[in-house]
This record gives C-alpha cells, structure tokens and sequence, in this order.
C-alpha cells in the first residue's frame, strides 16, 4: 500500500466540499505564478519597449499593435486549449502536460524576441511567449479550480496575487542590469520561470487521468460550442467576467505605455526608465501586500468579496488620475503606491471570486476558466490599439496625451469595481 504525501496535508473543509489542500501545495503554486510572471511580464513592463526602441524609434505606438495582437491569438485559442486540458488522459494528469509544453514554448519565444531582427519577428515571438506561458499560467489557475475549498480560495488568491504583482518589479530590476544585452534582457528572466514551474510539476502529484471517459464526443461544430455559454445560466459568472474585463482595459491601457510615460513626464530616455520602474515597483512592494494578501485573508475570513472589489477599483481610480495630473516624481510614486494597492486587492479577490461562481467545475473547469480568460485577453488585444486615439487628443506633432489614457484607465477600473455588485450568490 502506498501513500499520497499530498493527502497527508488534507483536512475536510468546513463546507464539505473540497479537502483542504497543504502548505506544499499552496507555496510551491505561488512560487510557479511568481515565476511565469518573471518570464512573461518583464517583457510587458520594460523589454518589449527597449526593443520597439531599437527596432523602430519613431514609431511607439508599435508596442501597442505587438501586445494586441498577442492577446488576440489567445483570446481564439482559449477555451479551445482549456476544453483540450479538461480531456487530456495521460499517467501525468490533466494539467501538467500543459505546463510543460507551455514552458518549453514559452522559452523559445524569449529567443525568439531577444534576436529578432524586424518588429514583425518581435510581434512574432510576442504571439509564442503569449501561447507557451499563458498555457503553463493558465492550467496553474485551472488547478486552483480543481483543488481549492471555498474557505481557502481569498487566502491562496492573495498570495499568488501578491507574487504575481510583485513579480515585474523583480523582473524590471533584472532586466535594469541587463539592457544592453537583448539576449540575457529576456532570458535571465526566462531561466527564473523555468526553474519554479518546474518544482511545481516535479512536486506537486496530480490523479492520473487516462482512465477519465466522457459522454460528449467532440467535434468540430461542439467546439466551436464550447467557445460560448448561456449567460442567463450563469448570471453571477457573467457579471463577475464583465468586472474582470473592465478592470483588466483599464490597467492595460495603464501599464502598456508606462515606460514611455515616464520617459516623457520625467523628460528622459526611454532605456533609462527601467531603473526608475524598478525603483517605484520597489517601493510598491508594501502597498501590493496589504492590498492582495489583506484583501485576500480578509475576504475569506469575512465571507465577503464584493465590498473588497469596489474599495480596491476605487483606489486604482484615485491613484491613476494622481499620476495623470502629474509630472513630478514623487507625486507619480506617491499614485503609484495607491495604483499598487488596489491592484493587489481587486487581482486577489476577484480570482476568489471567480472560483466561487466557476460553473461545471467538475468537468469544465479548464473551459470556463478559458472562457474567463476572454475577459483580460480582449482587453489585453483591444485596449493597446485602441490607446492611440486617447493619446492623440489635443496633442501636437510628436507629443502624447497621456493625461487622457490614464483618465480612461481610471473610469474603467472604477466601473469594474461597480459591476461586480450586481452578483447575488456571494457576498
């Protein structure tokens, strides 16, 4: 007879529902989300921009087009790839044949960026790294589906919240070191993710799956199906999603340009900016922890999410138009730390959220939660390209109006706040 190590750390949850999962368990998933956010956002916060710089120094708005078009490539192949993990029948499990593949991809297209000769192969390699690490983060976040109790969704949510957020400035400060070099800008925080999501996979056992049967056999026309879902069945899924897609609009439309914002309020290169995003995410460090960790901790304990969710929307809105109204560094930190809070808290809360009015968890969690994944990857695609006509308000020959895209950004994180008291099964 042998013993499951994992199920040594389980207790009944309060709820009856789902066993409560271990330390292990919940240390070594915060330490993997930490590391795909190294290898995967770096090159959102600061890399991708040094490139565009490099590669077409007249034309900014290019990083926008790259972004975009990365996204839109995962908002098509979502729910087709979670439909994929949900079938997957292998002596591995579900999810971590995913992680794997989505790893080994993921580091192909740091190559693929840090050598790229013309912005189109750039966009290219955007669109892999999109593909590769956006599959190994989002069956990580399936897992959190198939295993987490209610009692303990705020708590994990906050701490890989919290490491998530964090996890760009630790890559901005890796990447300060390293601008001139394109290689070891997008690899060194690359190698970091490989070796994290490899202690999950290597550590964290997972039921194995080839003897999972299905009823439904899938073709072409019930695939396509499954891109879509009734929204009045799941009324509270639907109004969580439309929350998340604000919020999510809103800080792409913040953070997509920040470099070159600060470049242009602080009247300095954009290669020189690195340092002082390093140096601000530093310092937003604290004000991230309360915000995700807090809320987090705080909404289990409370059994509520809602309330959390419109404070945190909130605070993002005061801080942002803080830094659009502002050329001054310290008054753009100050915003900053407030930005920070309130993203620690809604990303947090708003996952626990999600798991708790996930439908079909069962069986469709991996499909849900890539339907769930429409509602940043849209975002992700539409806000960049549609940021230029923000930017182009009022604004003379070569100037940004940034003031406007940070209003914009404002308003929407405020709205996703608002939304998500319209759901009526959790508090």
């Amino acid at each position: 007879m042998t013993v499951d190590p994992d199920a040594l750390e389980k207790t009944a949850d309060s709820d009856g529902t789902q066993p409560k999962v271990g330390a292990r368990y919940i240390w070594l998933m915060v330490l993997a989300q930490f590391g795909v956010f190294i290898a995967f956002i770096t090159p959102i916060a600061i890399s991708l921009a040094i490139r565009v710089q490099e590669l077409a120094p007249q034309n900014q708005e290019y990083l926008g087009y790259i972004t975009g078009a990365g996204a839109l490539v995962v908002m098509i192949s979502g729910p087709f790839l979670g439909v994929a993990s949900d079938r997957t029948r292998t002596r591995l499990g579900r999810r971590r044949p995913f992680m794997i593949v989505g790893t080994l991809v993921g580091v192909a297209s740091l190559i693929v960026m840090a050598l790229a000769p013309s912005v189109l192969i750039l966009g290219l390699g955007w669109i892999l790294a999109q593909l590769g690490w956006g599959q190994v983060l989002g069956n990580l976040q399936i897992s959190t589906a198939d295993r987490l109790p209610e009692s303990q969704r705020g708590k994990v949510a906050g701490l890989t919240g919290f490491a998530t957020q964090i996890a760009p400035v630790f890559g901005v400060v890796i990447a300060s070191g390293l601008t001139g070099n394109p290689l070891l800008l997008f690899i060194v925080p690359g190698l970091v993710g490989v070796i994290l999501v490899a202690l999950f996979v290597i550590f964290v056992r997972e039921e194995d799956s080839r003897g999972n049967r299905f009823e439904e056999r899938i073709t072409l026309r019930s695939l396509l199906g499954k891109y879509l879902y009734n929204p009045r069945q799941y009324p509270d899924f639907s109004w969580n999603w439309l929350g998340r897609f604000f919020f999510y609009f809103g800080l792409t439309l913040n953070t997509t340009f920040t470099a070159f914002f600060f470049a242009s309020r602080l009247g300095i290169p954009v290669a020189e900016v690195a340092g002082i995003i390093a140096l601000l995410g530093g310092v937003g460090v604290l004000a991230t922890t309360i915000g995700a960790i807090g809320g987090g901790f705080l909404s289990d304990k409370l059994r509520r999410r809602r309330l959390f969710l419109v404070i945190a929307g909130s605070l993002m809105a005061i801080g942002m138009l803080t830094m659009a109204f502002s050329a001054d560094l310290s008054v753009l930190i100050a915003g900053s730390l407030v930005v920070s809070a309130g993203i620690g808290a809604f990303a947090a809360v708003d996952q626990a959220l999600l798991l708790d009015v996930l439908p079909e968890r069962e069986t469709d969690a991996g499909r849900f939660m890539g339907i769930t994944g429409f509602a940043t990857s849209i975002p992700q695609a539409t806000a960049p390209l549609v940021a230029p006509l923000f930017l182009a308000i009022g604004a003379t020959a070569g100037d940004k109006n940034y003031t406007a895209l940070f209003i914009v950004a404002a308003v929407c994180v405020f709205a996703g706040g608002l939304v998500v008291l319209r759901i009526k099964s959790v508090r």
